[in-house]
Parts: structure tokens; sequence; C-alpha cells
């Protein structure tokens, strides 16, 4: 799981506003730390405060139901002051501010739009896992604590989030998939390590009994 990308969605705090300086904004918080979230059925999920602690943002874009196809809408890059995408991390999770360029782009006005009036309710993010612990393995519904976030390369802003009260679609299989074999890698894991204890408590037995 370190290796692949893995995306979250929930239903959250979106809302627009008119800023001085960057114009017409929209505020959201995509990444909550400490909030449990059932992943479909197959494993409870929780990101721990300070995940984000080593996180690789340096280049982040805001898309609109995660199409690649379109232009995006905004882009962090190393999170300077010219970025039309703020990253703010913080002791609850990560805060975004996006700027739209709501007069010259007709996706960025109707985006605007949609999220004023309720009709957009959440936000994903696509992440790499750079470590975990998970907790209860042996039981039918086991609880992942992502401890590092290795890098976080896309926020999108969604029309149907996944999660419904903490709750992931059960329409979404390819998740649900995903779900069932993240949780099958790590009991095979916990297995190994448990045999490789074993067998170096083995050998220090043997060792002490005066063996080879």
């Amino acid at each position: 799981m370190k290796n692949d990308l893995v995306s979250r969605s929930y239903f959250c705090e979106v809302r627009t506003a008119e800023d001085e300086k960057h114009g017409n904004i929209i505020v959201g918080r995509p990444i909550v730390y400490s909030s449990r979230t059932d992943i479909g059925g197959a494993f409870e999920e929780v990101i721990e405060p300070g995940a984000l602690k080593n996180t690789n943002l340096t280049d982040v874009r805001f898309l609109v139901n995660h199409d690649i196809s379109k232009i995006p809408l905004a882009r962090s890059r190393k999170n300077t002051e010219n970025s039309t995408m703020q990253l703010m991390p913080n002791d609850e999770g990560l805060d975004i501010r996006v700027d739209l360029d709501v007069e010259n782009n007709t996706e960025a006005r109707n985006l605007y739009s949609a999220i004023n009036r309720g009709d957009i309710s959440g936000m994903s993010f696509m992440f790499g896992i750079d470590d975990e612990e998970w907790e209860n393995l042996e039981s039918d519904y086991p609880t992942r604590h992502i401890k590092s976030i290795s890098t976080v390369v896309e926020v999108s802003a969604v029309t149907f989030p996944a999660y419904e009260a903490t709750s992931i679609s059960v329409r979404d299989k390819s998740a649900l998939e995903n779900a069932r074999q993240a949780v099958e890698t790590a009991r095979m894991k916990s297995v190994e390590t448990d045999v490789k204890n074993e067998i170096e408590l083995l050998k220090l037995k043997n060792k002490n009994l005066g063996g080879f």
C-alpha cells in the first residue's frame, strides 16, 4: 500500500467567499485528523494527528470529480504565495483555499455557483501512505491508523462523496475490493512477522540449551 495512491472523499464544510486580494475563493478541509471512517465494512480508518508532518505537497492540483481530462481549476506549486491553491496543514488536518478565476473560466464559475448553492458539499484527496499501523487484525473489523502520508497529488470538489455519513458507497466496487485487499495484505504481513519472531525465539532457546 505504501507505493499506491488511494483516494478518500467526505461530506465536509465547503464554502465560498470573496477576498479583496484573491477574489472569489472556496475553502474547505479535505483531510481531517482523528475522524473514524468506515471503509466498505472491511475496516475502519483513522488519519492520525501529525500524519502530514513529512508529506510531499510540492505539486497539488485542484479538480472537479477527479477529472484529469479537464484543465485544473487551481494548483499549488511548492505552496508559494503565487500558487492559486494554498495548502494549510494544522492541528486539525489540512485546510485549503482555492482562488477561482470565475471571470475567465466557465467551469470555475459553475463550481463556485454550485458550492454557493449547496449543490456540492464534498471534497476528495488522492494520497500515498508512508506509515500505517493496524489494530485488531484478527477481528472481522480491524482498524487502520494512518500515521504518515507520503504525498498528496490532487484535491477535488466532488458531486457524490464516496463516504456518506463516513461510510463508503457500496456502489464503488473497486474501492471495496481495494479495502478488502488492504486488510488481507496487512494480515499476511502480520503472520509473516509472527513466524519470524517465532523462529528467532526458537533459535534463542536452542542456543541457550547448547544447540546450534
